[in-house]
């Protein structure tokens, strides 16, 4: 009898082994607790942007998207608003914005162009935005050198 208890328990140590592993694992995750992280909110910079510009001139607006995690599948996105005076924003080389219409924005870092149609102070709003909801406002006055 002893003979076939040292076989059984030679045998079914480590298959009890393996089962009450398992059992712990799989009990000590919870699936609440797991969490994927992809909604990372992002803070803007703005390198310093003169205070006056004249009618028919370009200021560049250089901006850096600074998320707080990494998500490769993160978009961005631009509109503006301008309330004072007349001008256009464009991206790089590209058609001037359209006011309150949504434009994707292809890198974090990149550099926006005024070009100012006015020879009044000139105000205007550009919100930067994520595919997940976070957005950012950002204002800029220049005053006319005409």
């Amino acid at each position: 009898m002893t003979a076939f208890f040292n076989k059984f328990s030679k045998g079914f140590l480590p298959v009890l082994l393996a089962i009450l592993i398992s059992s712990v694992l799989l009990l000590s995750c919870d699936k609440d607790e797991l969490e994927i992280q992809n909604d990372f909110p992002f803070e803007v910079t703005v390198m310093p942007v003169p205070a006056a510009i004249a009618n028919g001139n370009t200021v560049e607006i250089r901006l850096t998207i600074q998320p707080t995690g990494n998500y490769n599948n993160t978009q961005y996105f631009i509109r503006y608003f301008q309330f004072d005076g007349q001008g256009t924003l464009r991206y790089y080389n590209e058609p001037p914005y359209q006011p309150n219409d949504l434009y994707g924005i292809p890198a974090r870092q990149f550099r926006l162009y005024y070009t100012s149609n006015s020879t009044v102070s000139q105000s205007f709003e550009v919100w930067i935005s994520d595919n997940f909801g976070n957005e950012k406002q950002l204002s800029f006055e220049f005053n006319s050198s005409d």
